[in-house]
């Protein structure tokens, strides 16, 4: 509950409210001055000749050089900054002198008044009633000088009316307490809504202030998003005008997507927020950490550190194993993209893409590695710029072509389906080879458009051989996360005339981890249809036996990185075992791809492989060759039959 003292007082708990008080006093109190010095000195000219000198201009002239002071005092801090430590002691001093001012100027009216007329003293109690008013107003922001203010001239007044013999005076003095009670309530009233103003503005301020932290911040990870990713990347293209380099960089975790999906969102997200704290204690302060979006993370490193030993450091971390709230472990790696600036680029959409195109060229020739953006870089970027338009404006009907290589039954001694791979010849740069195009169509949205030319190829060329004889044909991933470019597939097939059955489609693992519920769901469909499915490249992934089994297939293919050695390295040959087996445990056929050898042929069937394709019996050939070849290999198959003696 208020009390009287409390009126009297400063509010130190409260520094918004008290910086709001300053605010206010540097805005109103030069004016309150100017309203004292221009009134009391009307008041000195009335009393010029009435009253002695020595009551009139010398008492006057202390309190306006005071005043004048104080003003001068006011106006010069008026644009300097406020300082937070001094408010008390400032507003204390203003609460004290606006009391003794109003005691000196009481006492020097009070002086004067003796000497009036009754014009000179109906000048005075005007003086006195307009002037308190104002001044009152111009201090209405702190309560504790405005009230003293009123307190200390209706006392002084009144005190000062009430020994005078004169019924006329006693009630002009009981007017004045009543005018100064209703200016008390107003002063109380407006100081406690000017408060609660205060206070509400303080809360929609911090509010505001939560609200835009929150629009910055990863609610998961508690590290910046991508929005304050981009305005920190602002930041230090600014600070770098004056010659502080930096570097941005990308990190996508290698092996997350198992992790998640096997086992379960609860698990990802503790992997994620213990990769953003790893990464924060590697950067320290010496950057900026954020969270981009699913399992990638954006760096801005400033002064120019380097990117190897940075890279090194947060291979280490992200490397080792993560404690899952099952209790188990996961291990994950992590692919990093660097680009130095202004190496790299001088804005900041360069430095993203460069750093963003140096971490896919990590994941695709040294998955797990740090790689900095280079000039051989701007240059493959420059080619892949151009490829990128060429695939644009290409007639693919007529660029895209098709070879094929067999598939073979080495026990049997036949080709049992031919793959089917892509190759495009541009008017403009030539031959381009799969490897290099292909990834392009993907990051550019133009794999669909070309899966489904090739595909119309390729089940026509597939028409004309005999029925045992099976089409294999390679997915992109983009065929694979979407249901719709699997229903385009299978009307394909259907409007082509070629039995389902003798069609084998093929998705990568790495391909197929990017979503596996989707690619589930599509794989399902396809199979549905009577459409078999291979796993490519198997092997190469990760966790592939975590989510083999969770996939509708029909076929492995072993990668050729594991039989190049397998005459020679009895890990490869271990390897190779193992998946076998695992084919036969699930009732899949197995493909061993990359056979070049006659030797590396016999040992892969002794270990019970059956399916293989490689150079060693043919490499790709046109459609038009396909026909002989399978002519050719039928005339072998067929045994002389000796006349009998």
């Amino acid at each position: 509950m208020l009390t009287i003292i409390d009126l009297f007082r400063i509010d130190a708990a409260s520094p918004d409210l008290m910086r709001a008080q300053m605010q206010a006093l540097r805005d109103q109190v030069p004016l309150l001055y100017v309203i004292l010095a221009i009134n009391s000195t009307a008041v000195a000219i009335t009393f010029h000749g009435l009253a002695p000198d020595a009551v009139t201009l010398y008492p006057l002239a202390g309190l306006l050089l005071l005043c004048a002071v104080r003003l001068g005092s006011w106006l010069r801090r008026r644009r300097r900054p406020i300082v937070e430590a001094r408010l008390v002691v400032k507003l204390r001093l203003t609460v004290g002198l606006a009391g003794l001012l109003a005691a000196g100027f009481m006492a020097w009216g009070i002086a004067l008044f003796a000497y009036g007329d009754a014009y000179a003293k109906a000048h005075m109690l005007f003086y006195v009633g307009t002037t308190t008013i104002a001044c009152v107003f111009c201090l209405v922001h702190l309560r504790a000088a405005a009230v003293l203010v009123t307190v200390i001239v209706t006392g002084m007044f009144c005190l000062y009316v009430a020994s005078l013999d004169s019924s006329v005076m006693r009630a002009i003095a009981l007017n004045l307490v009543s005018v100064s009670a209703a200016l008390l309530f107003v002063i109380l009233t407006y100081y406690r809504d000017f408060s609660r103003m205060i206070g509400q503005r303080v809360e929609l301020e911090r509010l505001s202030r939560e609200n835009l932290r929150l629009a910055n911040l990863d609610a998961l990870t508690g590290l910046p998003n991508r929005r304050s990713f981009f305005a920190s990347l602002d930041r230090a293209l600014d600070e770098a005008e004056g010659g502080a380099g930096f570097v941005v960089g990308l990190v996508d975790l290698d092996g997350f997507k198992p992790v998640n999906d096997a086992h379960g969102h609860g698990a990802g997200d503790a992997v994620l927020q213990e990769a953003a704290r790893r990464l924060r204690q590697v950067v320290g302060e010496a950057g900026v950490v954020a969270r981009l979006g699913g399992d990638e993370f954006g760096l801005v490193l400033r002064g120019a550190p380097s990117a190897g030993t940075t890279g090194e450091a947060i291979r280490t971390a992200l490397g080792a194993p993560f404690r899952l709230p099952n209790g188990s472990t996961a291990q994950i790696g992590a692919s990093i993209g660097f680009a130095a600036h202004p190496e790299a680029g001088r804005k900041a959409a360069v430095l993203v893409e460069r750093a963003d195109y140096a971490l896919y060229y990590a994941k695709a020739h040294s998955r797990g590695d740090a790689v900095l953006f280079t000039e051989e870089h701007e240059r493959r970027l420059r080619t892949q710029s151009l490829i990128e338009q060429a695939l644009r404006h290409a007639d693919l009907a007529r660029e895209m072509s098709l070879v094929f290589q067999p598939i073979v039954d080495v026990r049997r001694g036949r080709t049992v389906a031919f793959e089917a791979l892509a190759r495009w010849t541009s008017p403009e740069l030539g031959p381009v080879s799969p490897a290099v195009f292909v990834p392009i169509a993907e990051r550019a949205g133009l794999i669909t458009r070309i899966t489904a030319v090739l595909l119309g190829q390729a089940l026509a060329a597939a028409r004309a051989w005999p029925d045992p004889v099976a089409l294999s044909f390679n997915l992109s991933m983009a065929d694979i996360a979407s249901p719709q470019a699997a229903e385009n597939i299978v009307a394909a097939i259907r409007a082509s005339g070629l039995s389902p059955a003798r069609v084998i489609l093929e998705a990568t693992e790495t391909a197929l981890i990017q979503d596996v519920a989707q690619a589930q769901a599509v794989l399902a469909t396809l199979r549905a249809n009577g459409i078999a499915i291979a796993l490519d490249d198997f092997g190469t992934g990760y966790s592939s036996l975590g989510y083999v089994h969770r996939l509708p297939l029909d076929k492995l293919k072993i990668d050729r990185s594991f039989v190049s050695e397998i005459t020679a390295d009895p890990a490869s040959r271990d390897i190779v075992t193992s998946i076998v087996a695992l084919a036969r445990n699930l009732k899949l056929d197995c493909v061993v791809e990359g056979i070049e050898t006659a030797e590396q042929a016999d040992l892969l069937e002794g270990l019970g492989c059956v399916l293989m394709q490689g150079y060693h019996f043919r490499r790709p050939m046109a459609f038009a060759d396909t026909l002989p070849y399978l002519d050719a290999e039928a005339a072998r198959a067929v045994v002389p039959v000796q006349a009998v003696a």
